[in-house]
C-alpha cells in the first residue's frame, strides 16, 4: 500500500471556557459549507442538529448514555470547551472502488461533564466532509467510568422531515443474516430498522445512516414507534446475553455515527465516508492481499444438486474439486471455493455446531492432494470456515487452522455464522464484534484474506484491514433457488446497490446461467418456483453494479461450457480505479461505469427492476480523442425475466467520449459492456 500522500493539512486549535449557562449552538460546516452540524446546551442536556444547504435535515437530537447501576449520562450536562480542526489529504487503497479518496473534513471536539458531584465527562467529535457528517463519543479515563455497563444509547436521529426510507426489520426472523427483501415507506411508520438506512426527504436530499470504527462496542440498530409524531430514530444497541449492551472502562471511543447526504441517488456511490472515519492501514505491506474471481462447490447444494454432508450426492470430492481446478486454471479463474471438504456437517449441523473440524477433512477430499494440485495449476484455493455459531469451538481451532491454510499455500478463507445468536448473545453484540476482530487480526498474521458470511455488517474495516475483503450481510444469489422463499424479485439489486452496498463490498455470487434451473431436476421451472429472476444479460452486469473484489462465477461449471456470454465473465475486472454512476433510480434501475484498476477498459453495467427501459448514457468519462471498441452484451428484443430470459445479443461498435449510448433493457433485464482502446 502507497503511504498516506497529505495534501494539505491545516489544524487551528481554540480552547472556549464555556459557562454552565446555555450557549449559542457551537457550528462545525463541511469545506464547501453546504453541510453543518450543530451542538445545542440546553436545560442541561446536549442536542445535535444537522442542516443541509441551511435547511434542517436532522432536528435537534438528544445526545447521552444510559448505565446499570450509575444515573444516566445525560442530564446536568455543561459545555466545557471547544478544539477545531481541518484535515484535507489524499490516502490510497489498497484494492477498491476507487483508487485514490480524498479525506477533506472540518472537525468541532465539544468537552461535556456534569454539574453534579459526579462529574462525568466525555467529549463529542464532529466531522463535517462535503459528503456527510460523522460523530461519536470519547470517553477519557476518569474514576467514575473506570468501569461501566452501558444499558442504552441515547443518540437520536430526528428527521426534520417524513422522508422515504428503504429499510429491513431488525426485529423479525433471521436477523443474523439481514437476508430480507427491502420495504419503502413514510420513515414515520418505521419500528425497529437496521442501517444502512437510506432516506430521501421531501427536499430530495438523500439521507444514509449509517455507523462506522465499530470496535469493542455493539452493532447500532434503528428504533422508531410507527406513527411517530416527532420522526425521532433511536440507537439500539445489540445486546449481551444478560441485556446489557456494551461493557468497558474508560478511555473509550464510540463508533462513528454517520449521516451520508447527496443530492441525487447516483452521488452516493462510490460512498468512502465511513471508510475516512476509520483508522488507517495497520498492516503495512499487504501486496499479498489480492482481489479476484472464483468459481466453487456451492450452487450445487442450493439447487440439490450436491450436499454438505456425506453421502451419495457429497460435493466436496477430491475429483470434484480437481475438476473445478482445472476448469479455473483454463479458463483463466483466480480460485476455487469448495464447500463441505470438512468433517462436521453431517447431521443437524446447525445445532452441532461444536462437532465442526477446520482441519480435518472428509474421508473423500484429501486436503493435502487438492491444495497441491491447485498450486500446481496455479490456481488459489479458498477454505470454506462454517462455524454454525459456534464461536469457541471456532477460536479454540483458529491458529491450528490458519496455520495449516498458510502451510498449504491457502491465502483465502469463506467464512460462516448461521445461527440466532451466539451462547445467547445477540448476533450482532459486543461479543460477536470482538470475535469479528480477533478472526480479522489472526488471518492477517498468517496472510489470509476474508469473506465473511452472516457477517456484523460492514463499517469500514477493511481500511484499517486490507484482509477483510468482502462480506455477504444481505439476501443474496441463493434465495433464488431456495423453493419456499419467493427468490429475489427484479427490483431487488438496484435497491441493494443504494442501500446495502452503500456499507461495502458484497459477496452476493452473481453469474447464473441456468436461468430456470433446469439442471436440477431436468425441467425449467415456471415463475412462481425456484429460479433465477433476471435474464442473462443482466447476470452478467451485476458484476460491475454490485462491488466486490471477491466476485464468484456462482454457477455450476458445467452450465458455462460453450457458452459465448462467459467471455464476459472472464474479461470483467474486479478492481477499480474510478466509479462513476451515470443514471440511476432507487429501485428502478442503475447505470455505472468503472474503471479497471492499472488499466485503460472500462466497464459498465446497468440493470433494471420489472420494468423495460431505454436509457441513454454519455461516454464522456472516456479520454478526449481516442476511440474504444465497446464488447456489448444485452437482451435480446424479446427477453423477459419471466418468459424468454436466456436470449442474448453480443455486438461490437466503435465509440468515443462523444458517444450517448442507447441502452436497452428487457424487464428484469441488463447490459454489460467492456470498453477496450481501439488499437
Amino acid at each position: 500500500m502507497r503511504p498516506h500522500r497529505s495534501v494539505l493539512t491545516l489544524v487551528v486549535a481554540t480552547l472556549i471556557t464555556a459557562p454552565a449557562a446555555a450557549q449559542e449552538p457551537i457550528r462545525v460546516a463541511s469545506p464547501d459549507g453546504r453541510n453543518e452540524a450543530r451542538i445545542h446546551s440546553r436545560d442541561g442536556r446536549i442536542h445535535y442538529s444537522v442542516e443541509r444547504d441551511g435547511n434542517p435535515v436532522i432536528a435537534p437530537s438528544l445526545l447521552g448514555f444510559e448505565f446499570r447501576g450509575a444515573p444516566p449520562l445525560r442530564d446536568s450536562l455543561r459545555i466545557t470547551g471547544v478544539t477545531q480542526a481541518s484535515r484535507d489529504e489524499t490516502w490510497t487503497q489498497p484494492w477498491g472502488e476507487v483508487r485514490q479518496v480524498r479525506d477533506h473534513h472540518n472537525e468541532i471536539r465539544v468537552g461535556v461533564a456534569e454539574t453534579t458531584a459526579a462529574g462525568r465527562r466525555f467529549d463529542i467529535v464532529f466531522r463535517a466532509f462535503d459528503d456527510g457528517i460523522g460523530f461519536r463519543y470519547e470517553v477519557p479515563e476518569q474514576p467514575a467510568l473506570h468501569f461501566f455497563e452501558i444499558q442504552n444509547e441515547l443518540t437520536e436521529f430526528a428527521l426534520a422531515d417524513d422522508a422515504r426510507a428503504w429499510w429491513i426489520p431488525s426485529n423479525r426472523p433471521r436477523l443474523d443474516r439481514s437476508e430480507m427483501l427491502y420495504s419503502a415507506s413514510p420513515m414515520s411508520l418505521l419500528d425497529s430498522v437496521q442501517t444502512p438506512l437510506t432516506m430521501r426527504t421531501a427536499r430530495g436530499t438523500f439521507v444514509v445512516l449509517h455507523e462506522a470504527h465499530l470496535v469493542d462496542y455493539a452493532r447500532m440498530n434503528l428504533a422508531g414507534q410507527r406513527h411517530m409524531e416527532d420522526r425521532t430514530l433511536r440507537a439500539a444497541l445489540a445486546p449481551l446475553a444478560d441485556g446489557v449492551k456494551v461493557r468497558g472502562k474508560a478511555p473509550f471511543n464510540t463508533p462513528w455515527r454517520t449521516i451520508q447526504l447527496a443530492d441525487r441517488e447516483a452521488d452516493l456511490v462510490p460512498s468512502v465516508l465511513g471508510l475516512n472515519l476509520n483508522p488507517p492501514n495497520v498492516l503495512g505491506d499487504v501486496s499479498w492481499v489480492k482481489p479476484m474471481k472464483y468459481v466453487g462447490i456451492w450452487w450445487g447444494m442450493h439447487i440439490g444438486t450436491m450436499s454438505w454432508g456425506s453421502g451419495p450426492r457429497h460435493g466436496a470430492t477430491t475429483a470434484n474439486a480437481r475438476r473445478y481446478i482445472d476448469f479455473a486454471a483454463d479458463n483463466g479463474i483466480d480460485g476455487v471455493l469448495v464447500e463441505g471438504w470438512n468433517t462436521g456437517w453431517d447431521g443437524d449441523w446447525i445445532a452441532n455446531s461444536h462437532l465442526f473440524s477446520f482441519t480435518q477433512s472428509h474421508p473423500n477430499y484429501d486436503l493435502n492432494e487438492v491444495a497441491a494440485y491447485a498450486r500446481q495449476r496455479g490456481v488459489r484455493l479458498i477454505m470454506h470456515n462454517e462455524t454454525s455459531g459456534g464461536i469457541t469451538n471456532y477460536e479454540d481451532q483458529m491458529e491450528d487452522a490458519y496455520r495449516l491454510y498458510q502451510s498449504l499455500g491457502i491465502d483465502a478463507i469463506k467464512s460462516g455464522y448461521v445461527a440466532d445468536g451466539y451462547q445467547g448473545h445477540s448476533h450482532w453484540s459486543q461479543f460477536r464484534v470482538r470475535h469479528n476482530l480477533k478472526a480479522i487480526q489472526t488471518a492477517a498474521r498468517y496472510r489470509i484474506a476474508l469473506n465473511v458470511h452472516e457477517p456484523v455488517h460492514d463499517t469500514g474495516e477493511r481500511r484499517t484491514y486490507p484482509n477483510m475483503m468482502t462480506r455477504e450481510g444481505a439476501r443474496g444469489q441463493e434465495y433464488n433457488a431456495w423453493g419456499g422463499e419467493g427468490g429475489n424479485p427484479p427490483e431487488h439489486e438496484s435497491i441493494l446497490f443504494f442501500t446495502r452496498l452503500l456499507a461495502g463490498p458484497m459477496d452476493f455470487t452473481p453469474g447464473i446461467f441456468d436461468i430456470t434451473l433446469a439442471s436440477a431436476d431436468g425441467g425449467p421451472r415456471s415463475p412462481q418456483e425456484s429460479r433465477v429472476r433476471t435474464t442473462l444479460a443482466k447476470q452478467l452486469a451485476l458484476y460491475v453494479v454490485l462491488y466486490s473484489p471477491m466476485q464468484m462465477a456462482a454457477d455450476l461449471i458445467e452450465n458455462y461450457v460453450n457458452q459465448p456470454a462467459f467471455q464476459f465473465i472472464r474479461d470483467v475486472a474486479v478492481d477499480w480505479e474510478q466509479t462513476r454512476v451515470l443514471d440511476a433510480r432507487m429501485g428502478d434501475h442503475v447505470v455505472v461505469a468503472r474503471q479497471e484498476r492499472g488499466g485503460e477498459d472500462w466497464f459498465i453495467g446497468a440493470i433494471t427492476d420489472e420494468e423495460g427501459r431505454t436509457i441513454d448514457v454519455p461516454l464522456s468519462f472516456l479520454p478526449a480523442g481516442r476511440s474504444y471498441v465497446a464488447e456489448i452484451y444485452a437482451d435480446e428484443a424479446d427477453s423477459h425475466w419471466m418468459t424468454n430470459p436466456l436470449p442474448i445479443s453480443i455486438s461490437r461498435r466503435t465509440v468515443n467520449a462523444d458517444t450517448r449510448l442507447t441502452i436497452r433493457m428487457a424487464p428484469g433485464g441488463g447490459q454489460a459492456i467492456r470498453l477496450t482502446p481501439a488499437r
